[in-house]
C-alpha cells in the first residue's frame, strides 16, 4: 500500500502508526497547494478533495479521511487496537476519541494554518478556543494511564500527538498543561515517531 502524505500534517498520524506496525508500505509526498504528488501526478486523481491522508491499496482502491484511515489501521494491525486488552467497549472509545480529536482539537488548531489574516479580536478568540480544547484534552489524561486508553500506545495516541505537536509551530507552548506536555514528549521519544520525523524531513 501507499500513503500519500504532507510533512507534519494530520497524515503524519497514519505514517507513525505504519512505522509502529512495521508495515510494508511506500510513501508519496503531496504538495496540496499545487495539487501534485512527488512523482508529478495530479493528486485529484487519488483524492478529488485534494487533502491528505490517502491510503492506496494494491488493488487500486483508495481510502481517504483521516479518521477512516486511522480506524482501518487499528482494525488491521491488532497491536495498535485499543481493545487488545479484551474490553469490547474500548473499540468504541477509540471512535469516540478519534471523533473528539478530529472535530474539536484538530479544528481548534485549524485557524493557525488557514493562511487568513485575523483581526486582533479574532486572534484572541482563536487562542481562547484553542486553550479550552487543550484543557479538555488534558482532562482526558487524568487517570488514563500512560496513554489515552491505558498503558498501551494506540491509534488515538498517534493522532493526538500529531495535533498537539503543532503547538511548537504556532507559539503556544504546552507548559500550562504538564500532563499533556509529558504525554507529547513520551510519544515523541518512541523510535517509530523519530523514524517518521526523519522520513518526512522534519526536525524531531
Amino acid at each position: 500500500m501507499k500513503l500519500f502524505y504532507k510533512p507534519g500534517a494530520c497524515s503524519m498520524a497514519a505514517h507513525l502508526l505504519l512505522n509502529e506496525a512495521n508495515a510494508n508500505y511506500s510513501l508519496e509526498k503531496v504538495d496540496t497547494e499545487a495539487g501534485l504528488t512527488q512523482s508529478g501526478a495530479s493528486f485529484s486523481e487519488t483524492n478529488p478533495r485534494g487533502y491528505v491522508p490517502a491510503l492506496e491499496f494494491e488493488n487500486g482502491y483508495v481510502l481517504t479521511e483521516n479518521v477512516s484511515v486511522l480506524h482501518w489501521i487499528g482494525e488491521n494491525f491488532p497491536e495498535l487496537s485499543s481493545d487488545s486488552a479484551g474490553n469490547p467497549l474500548d473499540r468504541f472509545r477509540q471512535l469516540e476519541l478519534l471523533s473528539f480529536l478530529s472535530s474539536e482539537l484538530h479544528k481548534a488548531f485549524s485557524p493557525y494554518f488557514s493562511g487568513k489574516d485575523f483581526s486582533e479580536a479574532e486572534t484572541r478568540e482563536n487562542l481562547r478556543k484553542l486553550k479550552v480544547k487543550i484543557s479538555d484534552f488534558d482532562s482526558l489524561l487524568v487517570g488514563s494511564g500512560r496513554y489515552l486508553l491505558g498503558d498501551a500506545f494506540s491509534v488515538v495516541d498517534a493522532y493526538a500527538f500529531v495535533i498537539l505537536n503543532w503547538s511548537n509551530f504556532i507559539g503556544v507552548p504546552l507548559t500550562d498543561w504538564p500532563a499533556t506536555q509529558d504525554y507529547v514528549a513520551r510519544i515523541k521519544a518512541r523510535p517509530a515517531a523519530q523514524r517518521t520525523f526523519e522520513e518526512e524531513g522534519l526536525a524531531a
